[in-house]
């Protein structure tokens, strides 16, 4: 019997070319792992920023909700476009891309009719200048890409003048600490400032998911270096309702120390 050879995990360099043709193929590859355990959770047209469950519909980071009727909207790292069909039934515009074309298939199965999918690097980004009022990304590219100030001038370029770009990844203070939602993960680890990728590599050392570590002051940086202005950081805290775990995001943990930081941003 053949078996399947378990990814070594390393922390190693790795380059903006090899960063993004890893996670292409792990989130065709893990498509639909991903959504069968998170889909309930995500729901088929719901907008949450992370595994606290932060809800756009109550915290309104991309504007009064009643104020997105007829805009443009381009979400990043859209994955099943759940984003993007929240903001469709509140009468804007959405356009998700997502790298992963399994993915997306995803957001043709529950029924993504009101949202135009684009497959594409979030690097080269296939519209003209100040195509959209809005950009958003929950989770999505930011964490997985070598060169964020690159996507973030992408992102200014295609939005217009005083448009909103609003992001959440993993919060960085949580790369000091194990991956693990139980009392193990509550132990620091590792070094906050070693910015060396997280790798997991085959049999022969090629990569087959990257992720990249950034300071929350390097985070800054990257949305200043791109034209950008901070407007706000939020950091959602675990709420009573979520019993849930979700790698190491749990109840316990996000109690303690925050699991997700959203950035909200906007364009001169």
């Amino acid at each position: 019997m053949i078996q399947e050879f378990e990814p070594e995990a390393t922390r190693r360099t790795a380059s903006a070319a090899e960063s993004s043709r890893a996670n292409r193929g792990w989130w065709d590859r893990n498509a639909d792992e991903y959504q069968n355990d998170h889909g309930a959770f995500l729901g088929d047209d719901r907008f949450v920023w992370g595994p606290e469950g932060l809800d756009e519909a109550e915290a309104g980071l991309l504007g009064p909700v009643t104020e997105l009727k007829g805009r443009r909207v381009l979400e990043i790292g859209a994955g099943a476009a759940q984003c993007s069909r929240w903001l469709a039934a509140q009468g804007a515009h959405p356009v998700a891309l997502d790298l992963s074309h399994r993915q997306l298939q995803h957001a043709l199965r529950i029924g993504a009719q009101d949202v135009s999918l684009v497959e594409a690097d979030a690097g080269a980004l296939p519209f003209r200048d100040g195509a959209f009022d809005l950009a958003c990304s929950s989770y999505g590219a930011i964490p997985f890409v070598a060169d964020p100030v690159r996507v973030m001038r992408e992102v200014r370029r295609v939005l217009r003048p005083g448009g909103r770009w609003v992001f959440s990844v993993t919060h960085p203070i949580r790369w000091a600490f194990p991956d693990e939602p139980g009392p193990e993960g509550l132990s620091v680890a590792a070094s906050y400032f070693d910015r060396t990728p997280y790798v997991e590599q085959d049999e022969t050392g090629q990569a087959v998911y990257v992720e990249h570590h950034r300071t929350l002051g390097d985070r800054v940086r990257d949305v200043v270096a791109a034209g950008l202005r901070l407007v706000d950081l939020v950091e959602p805290e675990w709420p009573d309702w979520n019993a849930q775990e979700w790698g190491g995001w749990s109840p316990l943990r996000g109690r303690l120390i925050p699991g997700t930081a959203i950035f909200v941003c906007e364009a001169p």
